[in-house]
């Protein structure tokens, strides 16, 4: 039986000869200026997964690096609350903010070493990573505060421009994986985290680190058929964030769908459409949150291409180019952003040629 399953999962890697490089490419994971909840920053980063997400990989060491540019502005509440630790308020916002805020990845590089074991685990192929980022971040505040504190508290008119930036590395994000193939159909589920391992400062507007400990979880689903090209996937996952104990903030519970849908136009070049939704389901909460439930949202969608390079004949290499533009956001920045991947994997084995017959 075991036996079977080894061989099992070397027939999806033949079937599938850029499974490995793709799924890995697109497992890329960092904290950015174009998330969510406290401070217009969240642990899950819209765009993580894409195409191909739950399609198996080529058993070994893989590694992909990844560039990430965005540019990403919001108003009003998310002004006011990147401010709230910065300047030590502590009393709950009543008025209106006539405010811009500002914020960009210019790029941030993330790391992402991973490895597939061989042998099967509960039926399924096991992967472990860790993401590992890296990059400079810049964040503008230029506010006009007109309001009162609490009911019946006196006036005040405040206004204030700040622009602060930081590089550094910023949270560690490690994950496990399984995955399990039915012919066309590919089932994943994983569970990651965040680990406060990054430069982060509360009385700054500007970190690569978010403040706070995480954990997620979720699913995924690809239909890929090798024989026509075609592809489509999308991940569902949740988020439950610790309370950041150097402001007593704790974000809600965050629900995430990530989705791609390509076309391998030949065995090298793949073309097509990703997207996301994010949408935040609870309340922010802790002793820190001066803007009450501060629920967020934001939809995201744009194209994608990819380019499969044959390195050797034990590892490929994979380009993928996508970005998005966002729509719908709600007490969080929104924008566009852009995700340049570079990954090496193992390569599949080709199939085994059939003996040829010997003749004198």
């Amino acid at each position: 039986m075991e036996a079977a399953k080894h061989s099992k999962i070397g027939n999806w890697s033949v079937r599938c000869t850029r499974c490995g490089a793709l799924a890995l490419s697109i497992a890329a994971f960092f904290s950015s200026p174009a998330a969510a909840d406290e401070g217009g920053v969240s642990f899950w980063v819209p765009g993580f997964f894409g195409s191909l997400a739950a399609a198996p990989q080529v058993p070994g060491f893989a590694f992909a690096n990844v560039l990430y540019y965005s540019q990403v502005s919001a108003g009003g509440n998310v002004a006011f609350a990147k401010q709230v630790p910065l300047g030590n308020i502590n009393v709950n916002f009543n008025g209106n903010l006539n405010a811009n805020v500002h914020a960009s990845a210019q790029p941030l590089y993330l790391a992402a070493p991973g490895y597939t074991f061989a042998t099967p685990v509960l039926g399924g192929q096991f992967n472990i990573s860790v993401a590992i980022p890296y990059g400079r971040i810049e964040s503008s505040v230029d506010a006009t505060i007109n309001g009162n504190l609490g009911l019946g508290g006196p006036g005040f008119s405040i206004g204030r421009e700040l622009t602060q930036s930081i590089t550094g590395f910023g949270d560690l994000a490690p994950m496990a994986s399984l995955r399990w193939n039915y012919g066309v159909h590919n089932f994943m589920t994983f569970i990651d985290g965040n680990l406060t391992t990054g430069r982060y400062d509360p009385t700054r507007i500007a970190n690569v680190g978010i403040g706070h400990n995480a954990l997620d979880g979720g699913g995924a689903y690809t239909y890929f058929d090798p024989k026509t090209g075609r592809e489509f996937s999308a991940t569902l996952g949740f988020t439950y964030n610790f309370e950041n104990v150097h402001t007593n903030y704790q974000n809600g519970v965050d629900m995430h769908l990530d989705w791609g849908a390509s076309q391998f136009l030949t065995k090298q070049w793949q073309v097509g459409l990703v997207g996301y939704w994010y949408d935040q389901l609870s309340c922010d909460s802790g002793s820190g949150d001066r803007l009450g439930c501060f629920k967020s949202r934001v939809g995201g969608i744009g194209p994608q291409i990819g380019y499969v390079i044959p390195l050797s004949e034990h590892y490929q290499g994979y380009f993928n180019l996508k970005g998005y533009k966002e729509f719908a956001a709600e007490n969080r920045p929104d924008g566009w952003n852009v995700w340049l991947t570079f990954a090496i994997s193992p390569a599949a084995p080709t199939e085994p040629l059939p003996k040829r017959m010997v003749t004198k």
